[in-house]
């Protein structure tokens, strides 16, 4: 059975709205043919292809060599979705709601707008991926039914003209699985009765703070009244939204591991591939590095990449990339690529030249016993939290760099290896922002695992070391009694590396 008829057959609501079968077009508007299972007025509608109709953003009908049936977004169906904002549902209150909007476009200079990111939070529970939109997921107290309101931008032919297509309210509800939509732009008068209704409004929108500028103009218009969104809400009612998402969002379903499987894949064949070639720019390398995440699949990259050739890798964050790559030197490399929003962040450190140095052998060898260490202890039966494994890799680190000569007295392990040991992953690099890093990790759950050793111009330290700049880091699924890593394709061994060059 294909999974979109396993899906049809699991959700009867589905079924009403995700087939294209019967369509109009009226202008830039569209409709669907009421569904047997909504009765409501019947209507003769002329039909089209809905490969003819465009949408903000690919569906299934009109980008298959994107997405498959019933999916909303790559690799993730649109009955996923509705199952997350019932898992959210479920945790509200009785007739509570949760607001959530979209990213606003941001823009460099007046017309020039950077790459779209939508919110996470808000892309997790939708799988819509346009500015100027709102969410509300309501508990109706209906067990484990929710009302899904979804406000976006109507069609609009002049503005289409200029910024390319958008869904519009109708396919809020056909496309997006909406109960409820409208027009963002009559959110003034749609949302008072909804949030005045409400017994709790969770939100993390600091539009309902007045500085955000586009919901509060949605709102108020060009009012900068600082009492006007208190017309409307009860400061006692509002709680933050972001403690629910992160224990919705911390654990992956199967197909958010596909995806990130997905992304580590490519961006391991990407890692490896730019090490088979000589580069002697820091941009050639990064330019080539973007080009290979496209090339193997990514949709772009998930960051800026580092791209740190000798003593440049004492910065953690150098995103400059515009030194010289020089003979002899390592070159650090942490960059990821990103597929259907799911992230991978790898890092690797290899020569410039092909050959590493005795020196440098060592200290490489050094971090990767680490590394392979901690990366086994991926695993809930470990009863390990990433705060514990980065204890366990800070005196790991003192063991391998005391067999190398180092002083690693007092404080030392921390001028060596200033930062964490890794952190959450999924739709952002630091996924799940504020969650704990002292929680025990458990099964379904992903991190980086990224040990690394950044050596100062100090005479505290062994001279041959001084200069050098290492750290490995693998995208990791956390599993019951074995880790799954992400990323192998990125070689890592020191043979390999250097057989790359053969």
């Amino acid at each position: 059975m294909s999974k979109s008829n396993l899906i049809l057959r699991q959700w009867p609501r589905y079924l009403s709205r995700s087939p294209f079968n019967a369509l109009r077009c009226s202008g830039c508007q569209f409709y669907l043919r009421p569904a047997s299972t909504r009765p409501t007025t019947r209507r003769s509608y002329a039909t089209v292809s809905a490969a003819e109709l465009q949408f903000g953003q690919p569906v299934h009908e009109t980008h298959p060599h994107i997405l498959q049936p019933g999916e909303l977004t790559p690799g993730i169906t649109a009955l996923e979705y509705a199952h997350r904002r019932s898992r959210l549902a479920n945790r509200l209150p009785k007739n509570a709601i949760a607001v959530l909007a979209a990213s606003e476009v941001k823009y460099r200079a007046s017309g020039i707008f950077y790459e779209y990111h939508q919110d996470p939070d808000f892309f997790y529970l939708t799988g819509f991926n346009e500015p100027g939109a709102l969410a509300i997921i309501a508990n109706d107290g209906s067990g484990d039914n929710h009302i899904f309101h979804l406000y976006v931008r109507e069609k609009d032919p002049k503005a289409e003209l200029w910024d390319g297509a958008r869904s519009g309210t109708q396919a809020a509800k056909d496309v997006f699985n909406a109960d409820e939509s409208g027009d963002i732009e009559r959110i003034r008068d749609i949302l008072p009765p909804i949030v005045t209704g409400a017994t709790e409004i969770y939100t993390d929108i600091k539009a309902f703070d007045p500085t955000r500028s586009t919901l509060f103009r949605y709102l108020y218009g060009s009012s900068s009244e600082s009492e006007a969104i208190k017309k409307i809400v009860d400061p006692r009612k509002v709680k933050p939204l972001r403690p629910i998402m992160n224990e919705l969002r911390i654990f992956k379903s199967e197909n958010e591991v596909v995806n990130l499987r997905r992304a580590g894949q490519a961006t391991g064949r990407a890692h490896t591939e730019s090490m088979r070639h000589t580069f002697t720019l820091e941009k050639d390398l990064s330019a080539f590095l973007q080009y290979q995440f496209k090339v193997q699949g990514c949709d772009g990259s998930a960051f800026v990449p580092v791209v740190a050739g000798g003593r440049n890798a004492l910065a953690i964050h150098y995103t400059r990339n515009d030194d010289v790559l020089r003979d002899g030197q390592l070159v650090l490399v942490d960059a990821g690529g990103e597929y259907g929003g799911y992230i991978s962040d790898v890092t690797r450190t290899f020569p410039v030249n092909g050959k590493f140095s005795g020196p440098q052998r060592d200290l490489y060898n050094a971090v990767l016993n680490v590394h392979r260490s901690c990366v086994s202890l991926c695993r809930e039966s470990a009863g390990l939290s990433l705060d514990k494994l980065h204890g366990i890799a800070e005196n790991s680190l003192k063991d391998q760099l005391r067999q190398l000569g180092f002083d690693v007295s007092g404080d030392a392990i921390r001028t060596l290896f200033p930062h964490h040991l890794g952190h959450y992953i999924g739709l952002d690099v630091h996924d799940c922002s504020g969650y704990p890093r002292r929680y025990d990790l458990k099964a379904g759950q992903c991190v980086t695992i990224e040990p690394g050793i950044y050596v100062p111009e100090d005479d505290r330290w062994p001279e041959k070391f001084r200069g050098i700049g290492i750290r490995i880091e693998d995208s990791v699924c956390v599993g019951d009694d074995n880790p799954i890593v992400l990323s192998p394709e990125a070689v890592k061994e020191v043979d390999d590396i250097e057989a790359l060059r053969g």
